[in-house]
């Protein structure tokens, strides 16, 4: 590996021009191709093999009509006031909304009777004439235009409903940006010089750039989840800049060292760059196991994901070395004043504090676990939902104000809608579909059941029922379990809100298998890289100490609304149902790169003295300004995307920030030095049938201070 990615650096360093030329050329024209020719995003949320799915597959090939997406325009007044005052207004509202392409009907408010008791809220149906997941978000502001005539007589105007919601753009917060400011101050504190610190964040940018662009371009062949791109650049943006970091500071270590630039930069390269492919290697991996959930937009969020970060691992081997050249000795251009770049081991506080561990290991340890337990705890109390309409910001979504108002008018059933899918050609099958609607609308969770709708052939039909509370309570969970067991086998529950509660049933249970890969397939790769079986299996008890402390600070701020005026939430919050698996697989992910950059430098110094304390110390100091650095870079950058309007967003970046800081802290300065000096030799204890097999590491950092 080492020799491979010396040879590609050489190769891009000795056409610098070239190299960068082209990869802003490969950025301009993904971005390009993406802006016109680029996919549309999809989320697919039907959980393979559940009843949701078998009642949408049916209504597709037999009754596509009840299958195509629906919305609802809210019109609202004052209290005190009533709808009606203003009918002719919201007539020619109604009127010009079923002028819209792709809407294929519409009943109005005062048609329908859809208005409130009060007779202040009332909402005009829309069905549309594809389904909401193919719906072209271009109709959707269409339909708000057309809503002007009554906006224009005082009517509060929103549109709401599932295709709304599925198809509406969040709104940004453009808190990425002070993330990436905070990243390059991170840098200046490390490099000590403003150009090798611009240097990782041009590259991350860069990165991010073909890389969102090329999974645009993957929007044409896959369903990719509108989610994809905003975590892909999240992650994309913290590893580019990391990766860069990483070989930077060897790169000018090596200088420092008296080397010339070609040859500082090509053992940077064979050192740091062998070490950033393994760690963009597990990352990758990691998203792509996401695959094992078996679920479409978890899926393509693992492959968008990992293919950003093939990105960042491909322009640090590549553009960075070939920029390097290019600033030859300038990339220590604009000295920061004061700033000492090199200091003995001896003399960091890393060395200084690995050794004051050593000499009380225990009282560190159990303190470090009862820390993290006691973060952990409330995981245990974590409830999941997936995210509707109700949990975005009211300020930033009119999906979310229709959500509210209907709520309001007609109870938080009508925001749940659901459908009773009857198959009329199965043997055997239970014709009296009134009988059927009398014994689900007996149910106290369920508010009402319309009249049955016929397929066109009459072999399918669809009774539609709203329940008595919102789509992400529990009591609606088990409403529709209930439902479930009412109706016979040829009836079958469809609706947003059925397959969501299906999609979560399906994480749980896929969530041990996954996280069960994950460990299996580290632990192989610790354990070959390290010759030992002790250390993975540290690796992996805590990095589910730092995910588990994560988890619980989420459920503490998110669900508890503990500190939640700090991150500006205006409400508590289930946790989004994607969240622990999502979070897990970018994490452990993370984690294992700081690990194999710390470990590899303690093996390494453990392979030249023998002493295990010392090791331990000087592995600490020679990897911990960089780590830290990379560390609070990661930090930075999640915490920029709490600002996000996506509650789905805003935990994973609070958890990733959180995760990132338990283990650049608690993790690598208590409970590694603490563990290593209790175990000693047995840290690289490895059986006989496979010391002989296993290459000895090499260390991609070298650099003291």
């Amino acid at each position: 590996m080492n020799r491979l990615t010396r040879h590609i650096a050489a190769a891009s360093a000795r056409r610098p021009q070239r190299t960068v030329a082209a990869w802003v050329f490969a950025a301009v024209l993904a971005l390009a191709l993406a802006s016109t020719a680029g996919g549309s995003f999809v989320d697919d949320f039907v959980a393979p093999g559940s009843q949701s799915e078998k009642a949408k597959d049916l209504l597709e090939q037999r009754f596509p009509d009840a299958a195509d997406g629906s919305a609802q325009a809210v019109f609202a007044v004052s209290a005190g006031q009533r709808l009606d005052r203003h009918r002719a207004a919201v007539t020619a509202a109604v009127a010009q909304i079923a002028a819209v392409d792709h809407v294929a009907a519409v009943a109005g408010p005062f048609a329908a009777g859809t208005t409130s008791p009060d007779g202040r809220i009332g909402y005009a149906q829309i069905t549309f004439d594809v389904p909401a997941t193919d719906l072209d978000p271009g109709a959707l502001t269409a339909i708000g235009d057309a809503m002007r005539p009554a906006r224009d007589a005082g009517v509060v105007t929103e549109l709401g409903g599932d295709a709304a919601f599925i198809n509406g753009e969040a709104a940004t917060s453009g808190a990425e940006a002070i993330g990436l400011l905070a990243a390059l101050v991170v840098l200046l504190l490390a490099f000590g010089t403003i150009v090798a610190a611009l240097i990782p964040v041009a590259l991350a940018l860069i990165t991010v750039a073909v890389g969102l662009g090329s999974v645009l371009l993957l929007a044409n062949v896959l369903e990719v989840s509108s989610a994809a791109p905003t975590i892909g650049a999240m992650i994309g943006l913290g590893v580019g800049i990391d990766y860069a970091l990483f070989i930077v500071a060897r790169y000018r270590e090596n200088r420092g060292a008296g080397q010339d630039n070609a040859a500082a930069l090509s053992a940077a390269m064979a050192t740091s760059g062998s070490a950033v492919v393994l760690a963009g290697g597990t990352v990758v991996a990691a998203m792509a196991a996401l695959a094992l959930t078996g679920l479409g937009f978890l899926t393509s969020v693992g492959l968008s994901t990992a293919l950003v970060v093939v990105c960042a691992v491909a322009s640090a081997l590549t553009l960075l070395p070939a920029m390097l050249s290019l600033l030859g000795d300038r990339v220590d251009a604009g000295r920061v004043p004061g700033r000492r770049l090199h200091s003995l081991p001896e003399s960091t506080v890393w060395w200084r504090f690995a050794h004051r561990v050593a000499r009380r290991p225990w009282p560190y340890l159990i303190l470090s676990v009862t820390v993290l337990l006691v973060l952990a705890a409330p995981a245990l109390r974590l409830q999941t939902g997936f995210p509707d309409a109700g949990d975005e910001s009211p300020s930033s979504s009119s999906a979310r104000r229709a959500y509210d108002l209907l709520a309001e008018g007609f109870g938080p059933g009508v925001n749940a809608p659901l459908l009773l899918v009857a198959d009329l050609r199965s043997p055997g099958v239970d014709r009296a579909l009134t009988a059927l609607s009398d014994r689900v609308e007996a149910d106290p969770g369920i508010a009402e059941v319309g009249d049955p709708r016929f397929s066109p052939d009459g072999d399918t039909a669809v009774l539609s029922m709203l329940p008595t509370t919102a789509p992400a309570d529990d009591a609606t969970s088990e409403t529709l379990a209930r439902v479930r067991g009412l109706v016979p086998g040829n009836v079958a529950v469809a609706g947003l809100t059925a397959m969501t509660d299906d999609l979560d049933r399906q994480l749980s249970d896929t969530l041990p298998i996954f996280i069960a890969a994950i460990l299996a397939a580290s632990f192989l790769l610790l354990m070959v890289m390290f010759r030992s079986i002790v250390v993975p299996l540290k690796a992996a008890a805590l990095n589910l100490l730092s995910i588990g402390g994560a988890y619980g600070v989420v459920v503490a701020v998110f669900q508890w609304g503990w500190f939640g005026s700090v991150f500006g939430l205006e409400e508590t919050y289930q946790i989004a149902s994607p969240l622990p698996t999502i979070f897990f697989a970018v994490l452990f992910g993370l984690s294992v790169d700081y690990e194999v950059f710390l470990l590899s430098r303690i093996r390494e110094e453990y392979d030249a003295s023998g002493d295990n304390v010392e090791s331990v110390a000087r592995g600490l100091a020679g990897t911990g300004r960089v780590i830290t650095s990379a560390a609070l870079i990661m930090t930075v950058v999640f915490l920029s995307f709490v600002a996000d309007p996506s509650p789905l967003v805003r935990m994973l970046g609070l958890g990733l920030a959180t995760a990132i800081v338990l283990d650049a802290t608690i993790v690598r300065m208590i409970l590694v030095p603490a563990i290593m000096t209790l175990l000693g030799r047995a840290n690289w204890w490895l059986p006989s049938w496979g010391g002989h097999r296993a290459p000895r590491p090499r260390t991609g950092i070298v650099e003291h201070g």
